[in-house]
């Protein structure tokens, strides 16, 4: 039995989504719970030549929205990265998982050998879907949830590889 492109994507992406969405929620009642004012969380890094939290959450989110949309050959929903509270985080993954549930199997089925073209620092670049998908959509995705989860436990948010995974 053969993997669609529906199933390597959405399902991925969503519980993605939902796996970070609970990863904040934890490091929202963290900084309750301590007195930490959440936008210094927010900001916080693991190096300084990294971003912050904050944009490690919109770039998944960019991922999340952007990958299935490409592949389903429909434009992508522009955000304007201004959130800046956990609430408002909390809202761009919601209408990001809405825009993803919008997308049907039809959309994005057979889209193995779509053309994918992206400006990349400046460069233009050209994928195939599959190739999209599994060597730069997916990799890409999960290191931005890595990294926001990273920099979340680095700063003693109670979070474990569990809270990564998420149910199965």
């Amino acid at each position: 039995m053969s993997l669609s492109m529906y199933q390597a994507s959405v399902p991925a992406f969503l519980r993605g989504l939902d796996n970070l969405s609970a990863i904040l929620k934890k490091a929202e009642d963290h900084a309750t719970a301590r007195k930490i004012d959440p936008a210094v969380l927010l900001a916080c890094r693991l190096f300084p030549d990294m971003l912050p939290m904050i944009r490690q959450v919109f770039i998944a989110a960019d991922f999340a929205k952007g990958v299935p949309a490409r592949l389903a050959g429909v434009e992508v929903p522009k955000y304007e990265d201004n959130e800046k509270t956990f609430a408002e985080l909390q809202a761009r993954i919601a209408k990001t998982k809405d825009f993803v549930l919008s997308l049907t199997a039809a959309q994005i089925d057979g889209s193995e050998d779509r053309n994918i073209e992206l400006t990349i620092g400046g460069s233009p670049m050209t994928f195939k879907g599959q190739a999209y998908l599994i060597g730069f959509g997916l990799p890409n995705f999960y290191f931005h949830l890595a990294t926001a989860y990273n920099i979340l436990r680095h700063n003693g948010v109670e979070i474990g590889k569990r809270d990564f995974i998420g149910q199965v």
